[in-house]
Parts: structure tokens; C-alpha cells; sequence
């Protein structure tokens, strides 16, 4: 899901390419399994397969918590969250939240203020005003910038996902005595995070658009690499077989709020009169 919801992966020179105010920890993944000579004697192949397989499952499930507790920290309007005992930043480059409702331009003397962050519950009115909201985005000098959402995510509720899907899942509305024509049917890729769901409270039922083209041209949320995965094996004199250690590190954060907006958030704007 993260290639999906990152911009930018970024590994070189990771540190020089963040704000220096923001928290630069970052998270360290360890693992380890072993293959022991009585596992490949007995012909264990359960075991053989198994083994690693819960090794790249344990290094990837983490980088998908970390970018869930990422994003669940901008659903929340904060500009730093808790993960594993570190505290680490949320903010964008204006010094905001990811998701807010008075955006500024960087440049002083311009007075725009802008918002990403609306109140209204998914409906298919409500995806189409909020489209046509991001489509109008102004860059710090007030130019337009042409951001086009293409992507809807949200947690794994099982309601929003029944309103999502009936508002873009078919060309023609079966409700329509006339046939009418669904205009939103192909124009998006749907993303359920499950992930979210570990950190939002259930009552809270976000639906976020992101321009995916935008975010990887502009970096509005970027992953940065630290230290790839590396894996070494030793081995293990006991069994007379081999242990293999992986580690990495990583850290990610959001840049240009403008790849993003949310709905059915409490105290947004709104964008149905």
C-alpha cells in the first residue's frame, strides 16, 4: 500500500532533505530466523517456507503501521504522533497538520488561506464538490496548479465502502427512472487501508482523495529509506544450520498538503451548503 500513498521513496542524503525543524528519528525494524541442518535433514519444507516468509511479513507489516499511524495523525488535525515509543513528526512544510482548515501561502504579503479539511460525510455530492475543491488548490503566489485526485482512500467500514462503491462502481444510476449517467465511474482507484483501522476510533469515518500523480511529482507524503533492508547469515554452531538478521530503518512524512483532502471530519469546512 505505501507505493501507493508515498510520493517519493528517497534513501540518499535522507537527512538534508527534511525541514530542520521536524523530528528526524527514525523507526529501526529488527528480525531474525533460523534454518537448522535437522530442518533440511527431515525434509521440513513447511518450516523452510514459513520461516521466511514470517520474516518479510513482520519487516513489511511494520512499515505499513508506521505509515497508517502517519496518516491517522493527520486524520486526528496533529503534527506528531507516538509509534513504538518515539515521538515523530506529522507536520507539512507550512508548520501545519497535514489536513487543515486555513492552509497558508509561504510567501508574505499573500493572504490566501486554503482548506483540505472538510466536515461532510462520503456521498456522491460530497466527491464531487470535494474534487472539484482540490482542483482549485492554489500554489503560494495564488496561481492554480491543476491537482487532479484520482485515488479515494479509506479504513476497512463496511458502510463507507458500500457508499463509496455505489457512488463510482457503475456507469449508470439504477435509481434514475431516466438511466442517468454516473460521471465519477472510471476516473478513480479505490485503496481500504486496514491498517488505519488499528489507529482511528471507530466511530470516526474518513475518506481522503489524493492526486497520486501530483504526490509522487511534488513529494506530499514522502518515505525515506534510512538504511534499506540488509540481511546477513551467521552460523549457528548449536544446530549446525544458519541464522539470518535483517535490519533497517526508515522515517516518512508529509511535504505539500495539496496531494491531499479529507471529509467526515468534526469541525471542518464544508463543502455542501
Amino acid at each position: 500500500m505505501l507505493e501507493h500513498l508515498f510520493g517519493k521513496n528517497e534513501s540518499k542524503n535522507w537527512r538534508e532533505k527534511m525541514n530542520p525543524d521536524q523530528l528526524l528519528a527514525c523507526e529501526t525494524w529488527k528480525g531474525s530466523f533460523s534454518i537448522s541442518r535437522e530442518m533440511i535433514d527431515d525434509r521440513k519444507s513447511m518450516d523452510l517456507k514459513n520461516k521466511p516468509q514470517a520474516f518479510l511479513t513482520s519487516y513489511y507489516r511494520i512499515r505499513e503501521m508506521f505509515g497508517a499511524a502517519l496518516f491517522e495523525a493527520a486524520i486526528a488535525g496533529k503534527k506528531n504522533f507516538s509509534f513504538r515509543g518515539k515521538i515523530f513528526d506529522a507536520s507539512t512544510a507550512d508548520n501545519l497538520a497535514l489536513f487543515d482548515k486555513a492552509h497558508p501561502s509561504v510567501i508574505e504579503g499573500v493572504g490566501l488561506k486554503q482548506s483540505n479539511q472538510f466536515k461532510d460525510a462520503f456521498s456522491a455530492e460530497a466527491l464531487r464538490a470535494m474534487k472539484s475543491v482540490m482542483q482549485d488548490f492554489r500554489g503560494d503566489n495564488e496561481e492554480i496548479l491543476a491537482v487532479v485526485p484520482d485515488t479515494i482512500l479509506i479504513p476497512n467500514e463496511y458502510k463507507l465502502k458500500k457508499s463509496v462503491f455505489e457512488a463510482i462502481g457503475a456507469d449508470k444510476d439504477p435509481a434514475a427512472p431516466s438511466d442517468r449517467f454516473r460521471y465519477q465511474f472510471g476516473h478513480w482507484n479505490v485503496i481500504v487501508w486496514q491498517y488505519l483501522n488499528q489507529f482511528i476510533a471507530p466511530a470516526v469515518k474518513p475518506w481522503i482523495l489524493l492526486d497520486s500523480k501530483w504526490n509522487k511529482e511534488n513529494g506530499g507524503a514522502v518515505w525515506f529509506d534510512c538504511v534499506k533492508l540488509k540481511v546477513t547469515s551467521s552460523l549457528d554452531r548449536d544446530t549446525n544450520g544458519n541464522i539470518w538478521d535483517g535490519h533497517a530503518r526508515f522515517v516518512a512524512d508529509f511535504n505539500d498538503w495539496r496531494a491531499f483532502a479529507i471529509g467526515g471530519i468534526s469541525g471542518g469546512s464544508a463543502l455542501l451548503a
